[in-house]
C-alpha cells in the first residue's frame, strides 16, 4: 500500500475521530448546562458510532500489514492516529464526567 493511499485513511481516522470528539464536548456541555440526560447519551451515541468508524478503518490497515502487506506511512496517517488515541481517551474522561453529573 503505498503513502496516497494510506494518508487516505489517515484522513477518514481524523473525520471519523473528529466528529466523535465533536459530540463528546457537545455532550459534556450539555452537562453542564443542565441539558437533558437523553440528549446527553444521544450525543455520546453518535460520537461512539463515529469513534467505531475510525476504529475499524485503522484496524483494518492494521490487518493488512499483520498479513504481510507492506504499508508506507506518512505524517497523515500518524497525525490521525494522535486524533484517535485522544479522543478515545476523551470518551473514558467522560465516563467519568457522567458519573459526576448523576
Amino acid at each position: 500500500m503505498d503513502k496516497e493511499e494510506v494518508a487516505m485513511i489517515g484522513f477518514q481516522i481524523v473525520a471519523y475521530s473528529g466528529e466523535a470528539r465533536s459530540k463528546y464536548i457537545e455532550a459534556i456541555r450539555n452537562l453542564k448546562e443542565g441539558g437533558s440526560k437523553e440528549k446527553t447519551l444521544q450525543l455520546i451515541s453518535e460520537g461512539d458510532e463515529k469513534l467505531t468508524k475510525a476504529h475499524n478503518t485503522q484496524t483494518e490497515l492494521l490487518s493488512r500489514e499483520a498479513d504481510g502487506e507492506e504499508i508506507e506511512l506518512g505524517f497523515i496517517f500518524v497525525h490521525g492516529q494522535d486524533h484517535l488515541m485522544t479522543t478515545v481517551l476523551l470518551k473514558d474522561m467522560l465516563d467519568f464526567i457522567m458519573d459526576i453529573y448523576k
